[in-house]
């Protein structure tokens, strides 16, 4: 039975190769120093955050704001994407830069605020802060308490549930059972949740053409503005109902029902009294009854 062989009995060649194995040739890789002599738009990521947290404690405001623009750039893409995120599940009344703006801010706050010892990245640490940010500026502009919409929100989330599990949109009373809440206090909360929502004038109407595209002011209806359509007919049936009358019977009607003026004013237009301005026109509305209830038939009202 042969000895067994010892780390003494390996030959040089053998022990030189083991020491090869176990040390990489070249020695340990050593840390890149960071070149404070590149300019911050060359500068690695990793390199930017040294340089930055050594200007601050250095208390150079200059390099500081040259550094933390050239950080807020290279993170730039990261605020738009939380931003449109965002934006899909809000109105489209909101713009995109809007939310983009907000998030700069909080990201603007997260570079200030990061602290680079924790050995943390710094993508985890800011997403928080400017999706946070943006929210706060979402709210700030709501004219809506909080408190209103996370009622509303409940409202919704219920009545979702029960419809689902009735198969029909739930009574009043079931509304209230399932929330526990009085009657009087689930309408007030529905009343309240009513006007949480504000819609822009300026939102386009998208009927799925581009090019027919228009805004929600284009289609709303002007309540207070004249109908030229009707406005040709009324005038088209005074004439017709007037045609028999005299000028002065004919100038009584059109100014007490076209243009709004009293008895009084149109007898001292005519130099007559106001009891004889109400005999006319008594006299002649009793002639156009007759008229009309003959001729109703042909007149397009």
């Amino acid at each position: 039975m042969s000895p067994k062989k010892t780390t003494g009995d390996r030959t040089p060649a053998q022990t030189a190769k083991s020491s090869a194995k176990a040390k990489p040739i070249g020695g340990t890789k050593k840390k890149a120093k960071v070149d404070p002599n590149l300019p911050p738009e060359e500068q690695p990521t990793e390199d930017l955050w040294v340089l930055y947290k050594k200007a601050a404690q250095a208390s150079d405001a200059a390099k500081v704001e040259a550094l933390r623009n050239v950080l807020m750039e290279r993170h730039y893409p990261l605020v738009k994407y939380i931003a449109e995120r965002l934006l899909q599940t809000l109105p489209k009344s909101i713009e995109l830069d809007d939310l983009v703006s907000a998030g700069l801010f909080g990201l603007m706050d997260a570079i200030r605020g990061f602290d680079l010892s924790r050995g943390i990245k710094f993508k985890t640490y800011c997403t928080t802060r400017i999706r946070g940010s943006i929210l706060d500026q979402l709210r700030s502009q709501d004219w809506v308490p909080r408190l209103v919409r996370l009622k509303a929100g409940k409202i919704d989330k219920a009545l979702q549930k029960l419809t689902g599990e009735y198969g029909r949109e739930p009574t009043h009373a079931e509304l209230a059972n399932y929330l526990e809440m009085d009657y009087g206090e689930l309408s007030k909360e529905i009343s309240s949740a009513k006007a949480k929502a504000m819609y822009s004038l300026s939102e386009k109407w998208d009927d799925g053409d581009d090019d027919n595209s228009m805004e929600k002011t284009d289609i709303l209806e002007d309540k207070k503005a004249v109908d030229p359509i009707g406005d040709l007919n009324r005038s088209d049936v005074m004439g017709y109902i007037t045609r028999s009358l005299t000028s002065k019977e004919r100038f009584i009607i059109e100014q007490y029902y076209q243009h709004g003026l009293t008895m009084r004013e149109i007898g001292e237009m005519l130099t007559l009294t106001e009891s004889r301005v109400c005999q006319i026109h008594s006299n002649v509305m009793a002639r156009l009854k007759s008229l009309l209830g003959q001729k109703q038939s042909t007149l397009l009202m």
